[in-house]
């Protein structure tokens, strides 16, 4: 997309059937700055890794904040994605208070609830909507604390 910056724009979906490239979540936090929601849908698994590196400038290894974002729905994308959006070392989500997330794909990514590097970005969630989960295990409101 053109680099133009969409100040007023607090809501985003993305939706593709191609794997989403790591600079382009660079270049949605430079041309959505006011985000405050954001929905993704992407089951392809990336060919690639989130931090591979091509040359010297390439940006693929640059921490992706978000700085206004309050809710993300990842519920349908590969893990990958949400290793992206909840490994700190990856991406910033200092607001963050709702995620929609498949149960499965957060307890792997999280480590079974015990990985550092994702939560932080997890600290702050108010509400953790997963589907065909009644009641979450304890340790889930251990690493969310804000639940």
């Amino acid at each position: 997309f053109p680099p133009i910056i969409f100040s007023s724009v607090t809501h985003l979906k993305l939706l593709d059937t191609l794997p989403f490239k790591p600079e382009f979540f660079i270049r949605i936090t430079q041309s959505f700055p006011s985000l405050k929601y954001l929905f993704v849908r992407n089951i392809r698994s990336p060919l690639w890794s989130f931090c591979e590196s091509s040359s010297v400038n390439d940006h693929s290894c640059s921490i992706v904040e978000y700085s206004h974002l309050i809710s993300l729905d990842i519920d349908f994308v590969n893990i990958d994605y949400v290793d992206q959006f909840l490994n700190e070392s990856k991406t910033r989500l200092p607001c963050l208070t709702e995620l929609v997330v498949q149960f499965d794909q957060l307890k792997n990514v999280t480590e079974n609830f015990t990985r550092d590097a994702t939560r932080r970005n997890c600290a702050k969630v108010k509400r953790l909507i997963v589907k065909n989960l009644i009641d979450f295990p304890k340790v889930v409101y251990r690493y969310f604390p804000s639940l």
